[in-house]
């Protein structure tokens, strides 16, 4: 067999392998509203929408939180919001919470909210008013057993005005969970409920400590500079931003939340 034929033979293996992944990318489809929310799912990518999908359609429990406004102008909001760990760090050092958060790669991220929640993150998507995260995690409590499943996250966000007239954001949820133990998955009529109560819990108790921080950012910037500039100091680039932040910050805050809803 000549070398041509060779190689030719290896082409069409190759090509060949590719097909089914193409196809399968091709036949993936997530709907662009949930809860009443439009995502522009459009432009997540093909092999994404194909892993985010068995989630979405199979979910033990669905989940939305908000609208909630958080006393932050947009910058300020959106630079926490993109990292976690010093998000994390300023809730931990403010006693706001006991979360923890450590970068693992681009767009990547472990967390552990302090009670029995641990997973990783990640950013599948982003534009100026959207975040699309796939999330892989574990949990343990009284209630539940050792639990581990996948779930994916959206954030839908809007600048507005504050009831007192400074900028704030708001910002809806909406969160798809999946177990993984297909015993549990199947007892998912008994389960939703407490699933449901515990993922919705988990995600307002995330939005309250940005809130919290948020209120605590423009009545006490100075503690806040503080805690961040206090040894060890928080990452040299974070403190310059939050230094310039918080010298323009209005000193008061308000926070409007609607109940959670699930499903």
């Amino acid at each position: 067999m000549s070398r041509v034929a060779v190689i030719g033979i290896c082409v069409a293996l190759v090509l060949a392998s590719l097909l089914p992944t193409r196809a399968q990318a091709e036949s993936c489809h997530i709907a662009p509203q949930h809860a009443g929310v439009t995502f522009p799912v459009e432009r997540i990518d093909a092999a994404w929408v194909c892993r985010l999908q068995p989630i979405i359609d199979g979910f033990t429990t669905a989940n939305k939180v908000g609208p909630i406004q958080t006393p932050l102008q947009e910058s300020v909001y959106l630079y926490l919001l993109d990292r976690p760990p010093l998000a994390a760090a300023l809730v931990n050092r403010l006693d706001l919470g006991l979360y923890k958060a450590e970068t693992r790669g681009p767009g990547r991220y472990w967390g552990d909210d302090g009670e029995g929640t641990v997973g990783l993150v990640e950013l599948v998507y982003q534009d100026s008013r959207h975040r699309l995260y796939y999330l892989e995690g574990a949990h343990h409590s009284t209630l539940l057993p050792h639990v581990t499943g996948k779930a994916v996250v959206m954030l839908s966000m809007e600048t507005v005005n504050d009831a007192a007239g400074q900028e704030a954001v708001e910002t809806t949820l909406v969160s798809y969970t999946r177990l993984d133990n297909r015993v549990l998955a199947g007892l998912v009529s008994l389960l939703r409920p407490l699933v449901g109560r515990t993922v919705s819990r988990k995600l307002m108790k995330g939005v309250d400590a940005v809130n919290r921080l948020g209120t605590e950012m423009r009545r006490h910037p100075d503690r806040v500079l503080f805690e961040a500039m206090d040894p060890p100091p928080l990452p040299s680039e974070d403190v310059a931003f939050l230094k310039q932040a918080l010298a323009g910050m209005p000193r008061t805050g308000s926070i409007h939340e609607k109940e959670p809803a699930s499903r």
